[in-house]
């Protein structure tokens, strides 16, 4: 089958679903995966055939796509930070506005992780992105990761292996005062960054029901009377373990960036500073202890 008339096929089942240009790059994307095939070479060469078992293939990716299942769980793996991640639904598929937090660190301790050692801890690292971003690209950097989840620390393990970096994996729960415990004796950290969990159940209907169906709930929700229930808990933990001057760093909920930013400022910590996402959605928020 020609590729041009798969693309189309692709095109016709998907569209009303995902718009034009996510299915487009839905059959991009399988072309590389499972065939080496380029994007550039599929488009100078559209009359360019398919082998009846390869065209399966496609076909078996399309059903997947109509039952809404996410296109990285179907291939095993995303990119993030220009990193490849296995992915699957032990942990969430990382999203482009954590890449966003991601370089606002890298970029405010570059210089200083080229000079000594920097002590980071990500709490509720899922697929290990974060973690795994920023030992790449701080390789002075001496990291650590924990989750409450032994299946999303099985993905964040393999994903270290695969771009070769040391991290120290924990098994903890955050809104338990023992998982204090468990890091008492790798305090005093020069960085804390977390994405925790922090959509409410009332934002349900903003979204997309491939994200609800098929991505681990404990990572995402949180209950709409205590919505920031896990910042307060890490929050506490780096009044504690943070060095002076040490910087924490979160991903927000775009619609409490001013509830949120309150909890550091009362706690005080100084310099906090609320960033806006590519979207212009309040996302990101750091603040660095006294």
């Amino acid at each position: 089958m020609k590729a041009k008339d798969l693309k189309h096929i692709f095109h016709k089942e998907l569209d009303a679903i995902y718009g034009e240009n996510e299915v487009e790059s839905f059959f991009f994307l399988c072309a590389e995966y499972y065939f080496d095939f380029a994007r550039i070479q599929l488009a100078l060469e559209p009359e360019f055939t398919f082998v009846k078992s390869e065209a399966d293939t496609f076909f078996e990716v399309l059903e997947k796509l109509k039952k809404e299942i996410p296109i990285q769980y179907i291939l095993g793996e995303t990119e993030f930070y220009g990193l490849k991640f296995r992915v699957n639904e032990n942990a969430l598929i990382p999203r482009p506005e954590t890449e966003e937090l991601v370089d606002w660190i890298v970029n405010c301790h570059l210089e200083r992780s080229e000079e000594s050692k920097l002590k980071i801890l990500d709490i509720g690292t899922g697929s290990g992105c974060i973690a795994v971003a920023l030992a790449k690209h701080l390789p002075n950097a001496e990291l650590y990761a924990i989750d409450v989840s032994k299946d999303a620390l099985q993905v964040a393990k393999q994903n270290a292996e695969l771009n070769k970096v040391n991290i120290t994996f924990i098994e903890a729960n955050i809104l338990r005062p023992t998982y204090r415990s468990t890091l008492d004796t790798e305090s005093n950290f020069d960085v804390i960054v977390s994405n925790p969990p922090y959509v409410r159940h009332l934002e349900k209907a903003e979204i997309r029901s491939n994200v609800i169906d098929n991505e681990p709930h404990l990572a995402l929700f949180v209950e709409d009377d205590n919505p920031l229930v896990f910042y307060k808990s890490i929050m506490d933990f780096a009044v504690d373990n943070l060095k002076q001057k040490g910087q924490l760093y979160f991903e927000i909920n775009q619609y409490l960036g001013n509830e949120t930013k309150r909890l550091l400022l009362n706690a005080n910590f100084e310099g906090v500073e609320l960033r806006k996402d590519l979207n212009g959605n309040d996302r990101m928020l750091k603040g660095i202890k006294k």
